[in-house]
């Protein structure tokens, strides 16, 4: 990059110098007391020690969990000071700061970010203490439940009515040069619980399984948005203009006009199920004065858009002609992923006339998402915003007979083995280590587990982790005369394991093979009544797999069904900071060394690592949000969609099809609305190329869940008649399709984009969903 022949200013170089006199900060947050926080500080202080580097611990508490005590090895303790609290007589640890400074070690490990200190000490809180000693040149790791955060300190209150002992700052995490986030499912703390490894705990309301789920999704949420900001501070220093974060930036477009408010409403209700943030904007030429009904509505705007927490503007334009290339312009220059507008009231006529904002906007966007809310009003008097759907009532659920399919659905689940997946946003993370880990966890507690398939990849650390397990010897076959070897299902179903560990679930079978995946395996196990545990990146899922593409330019071949994640019992993640992680691949803990430097120019880069870390966590947080929903929490963190939705996708035969089934699965499965695929086929005969690729898009569209339609027609013309009327029987109320440029049938019908321009003129009564039209360049990453 030019910038690093840029000569630095004085108060970078002083800032520069001043880091360098300063200790490092590592921060490790969990949702609740229990998480782990304290095992994995404890573990890398000992690697740290066995690298060389002086370790000590001061004021650790290990609550006497075995697994705990046991990572404190030969770590050096510097005695803390003790003391009695006087409202219930606790014992109470400080960090003794003189033996500290006399000691000078290269690093601290003390719990308890949050920790008030008592009367008369140096410091009234531990964060002054670890402050004083990072100023001392001496590094630092402690831990923080995500509660004991302010800002999300009443936010856990008002949810799961648990308060915070003792708080910290609500800027405390952008103090740290490293967060790690301790992630855990609310079913292994409870296991925990029972099995007396939380002693004191026991009785709380914190350990309530709904308050630890969206305790949980709130650690989530806050380490995603954190990673956000790293991204967006590497993409300044790199010069990057294009949006590449994860985050769903919302903007909605209105006037001041009754429903203004209707669409910022929507807008919010679409920014809050996507966890996304909120604006909006209101073109207004500044020359004219408001009348007296347009003040009233900008008043009543601006304090809903403050209400949710977003930001309004007001944008000058003095014709109407002006408004899409100064939507598209603010849009980009804001890096916005989604505009909510309304439907255009013009006629066909007015259009061709006067021009169409939709059609212009759209030859000006790039990877912009433009969501048109559905004019319900004129046609069915109905409201836009969505009404509370009726709930079920739970007694007579209780006394309704269960049919015969419904009896076997019920049988197979009990009989089924329990399936928990470690996730996590690239290779090398630990998930293979956590997994052997748990493996040998069960062990020692007297169940029968075995190691099915493990990939090592040579890494000690993984190997010296198998420690008692019993490994299932694989099968070896020949494919193209070379012999290869594949786990051996047949054996591990006749050997019949309580529980059997699986490598790299997204792996594709030998050809020839009797299941072409390993996940189809895994099915098979788990219906046997034999236990997994698995690991996978978040890469591999489908659904994700045109954003993963769009953050590292590379497509991922090998997925896994986003159902498959749905099924499992349990889904962890283990995350690893992004510089943690290429510090591991130069250690060559991941690849070969051969393998190092190619891995760090391409894939494993600081930008896609920071990216692809921040999807796996907003991810994992979205699929316990919806555990909470199906647990039927009465609160979660994104609300529910109160409306019986369809979604409608229209698809071309082209390769970006897949894209937009992905992202109506999508839309689908957070709306927990139906969702049909359409296609509509020019003519009476079909190549087989044609042939080919539709019953690709079928198996896409069946596998996420869907159901897939192919129609005829003589003629181009009749495709958007065709797709409302079918809209229509399937009683959609969201139609998803592509930008114009991209899918030729909805480009050929005299003149640019007058197809698509026809078929949300016959939608209006429906949101229309028109998808970003990406390229899929690298864009610096």
């Amino acid at each position: 990059m030019e910038d690093s022949f840029k000569r630095k200013s004085p108060e970078e170089m002083l800032k520069m110098i001043t880091k360098l006199q300063q200790g490092t900060l590592k921060i490790y947050i969990g949702p609740v007391s229990g998480s782990g926080k304290t095992y994995h500080m404890l573990r890398e202080g000992n690697t740290l020690r066995e690298q060389g580097i002086d370790v000590v611990i001061c004021a650790v508490s290990t609550m006497r969990r075995p697994e705990t005590v046991e990572q404190l090895g030969a770590l050096e303790r510097i005695p803390s000071i003790h003391w009695l609290r006087q409202s219930d007589d606790a014992e109470m640890k400080d960090l003794n700061l003189d033996a500290l400074l006399e000691r000078n070690p290269e690093v601290v490990l003390v719990d308890g970010l949050a920790h008030r200190n008592r009367d008369g000490a140096r410091y009234a809180t531990r964060l002054e203490d670890i402050q004083f000693l990072l100023r001392n040149n001496i590094s630092v790791m402690t831990t923080v439940n995500v509660y004991e955060l302010e800002g999300y300190t009443d936010l856990a209150r008002q949810l799961t009515g648990i308060a915070a002992e003792h708080t910290v700052p609500a800027d405390t995490l952008e103090l740290a040069d490293e967060v790690k986030l301790i992630d855990v499912t609310p079913e292994t703390i409870l296991s925990r619980l029972a099995e007396g490894h939380l002693k004191g705990h026991e009785g709380e309301a914190v350990f309530r399984q709904g308050n630890l789920g969206i305790l949980r999704e709130l650690a989530l949420r806050l380490v995603a948005e954190g990673v956000n900001e790293s991204l967006r501070e590497h993409r300044e220093e790199m010069g990057i203009t294009v949006t590449t974060g994860i985050l769903e930036r919302i903007l909605v477009s209105t006037q001041y006009h009754w429903n203004g408010s209707i669409y910022i409403r929507r807008g919010q209700q679409i920014a809050k199920r996507l966890n996304g943030d909120l604006s909006a904007v209101v073109f207004r030429n500044m020359k004219q004065p408001l009348t007296k009904e347009a003040t009233v509505f900008r008043r009543n705007m601006i304090k809903l858009v403050e209400k949710f927490g977003g930001h309004m503007e007001e944008l000058s334009v003095l014709h109407r002609r002006n408004i899409p290339s100064t939507l598209a312009r603010y849009a980009m220059e804001h890096q916005i992923t989604r505009i909510v507008m309304g439907h255009s009231r013009r006629t066909r006529w007015q259009e061709l006339w006067q021009g169409s904002v939709v059609n212009s906007l759209l030859r000006r966007l790039r990877g912009v998402d433009l969501f048109l809310v559905a004019d319900r009003a004129t046609r069915e008097g109905e409201h836009v915003v969505p009404v509370p759907a009726k709930v079920n009532d739970v007694e007579s659920l209780t006394y309704r007979r269960l049919s015969e399919q419904e009896m076997k659905e019920q049988i197979g689940q009990i009989q089924r083995g329990t399936f928990k997946i470690y996730i996590g946003a690239a290779p090398g993370v630990g998930k293979t280590y956590m997994m052997l880990r748990e493996g040998n966890d069960l062990l020692r507690k007297g169940i029968d587990v075995r190691i099915g398939l493990l990939e090592t990849h040579g890494r000690a650390e993984t190997v010296e982790q198998m420690g008692h397990l019993s490994v299932i010897p694989r099968v070896q076959r020949v494919y193209q005369e070379t012999r290869l070897e594949e786990m051996d299902t047949e054996a591990i179903l006749r050997l019949c394991p309580e529980v059997v560990l699986v490598d790299e679930l997204a792996h594709t079978n030998i050809p020839g093979s009797v299941r072409q995946k390993r996940y189809e395996d895994v099915l098979l196990l788990l219906n046997a009544g034999i236990s997994v545990i698995t690991t996978m990146n978040v890469q591999h899922l489908e659904s994700l797999n045109d954003a993963v593409e769009h953050i590292t330019g590379v497509r991922v071949r090998e997925t896994v069904p986003d159902r498959i994640i749905q099924m499992a019992d349990e889904v962890q993640l283990i995350d690893v900071a992004p510089q943690a992680l290429r510090q591991r691949m130069r250690e060559g803990k991941i690849y070969a060394t051969a393998k190092v430097e190619q891995a760090l120019a391409n894939f494993f880069k600081i930008g896609n690592l920071i990216a692809l870390r921040e999807l796996a966590l907003r991810e994992l947080a979205d699929d316990v949000d919806e555990r909470l929903e199906a647990q039927q929490a009465k609160i979660t963190l994104r609300g529910p969609w109160r409306r019986q939705e369809a979604v409608f996708v229209c698809v071309s035969s082209d390769h970006h099809a897949e894209r937009l089934i992905r992202r109506g699965f999508r839309m689908a499965f957070r709306l927990k609305a139906i969702w049909h695929v359409h296609h509509i086929h020019i003519g009476e005969s079909m190549s087989d190329e044609v042939k080919c690729h539709l019953e690709v898009l079928e198996q896409l569209t069946i596998r996420l869940g869907g159901q897939f339609h192919i129609h005829h027609s003589p003629r181009l013309r009749n495709v958007p008649e065709i797709l409302a009327r079918k809209a229509s029987e399937a009683r959609a109320t969201q139609l998803v399709v592509g930008q114009a440029r991209r899918v030729w049938w909805l480009n050929g019908y005299r003149g640019s984009g007058s197809v698509v321009n026809r078929l949300v003129r016959l939608s209006r009564h429906l949101d229309v969903l028109i998808v970003a039209d990406y390229d899929y360049e690298r864009n610096g990453m």
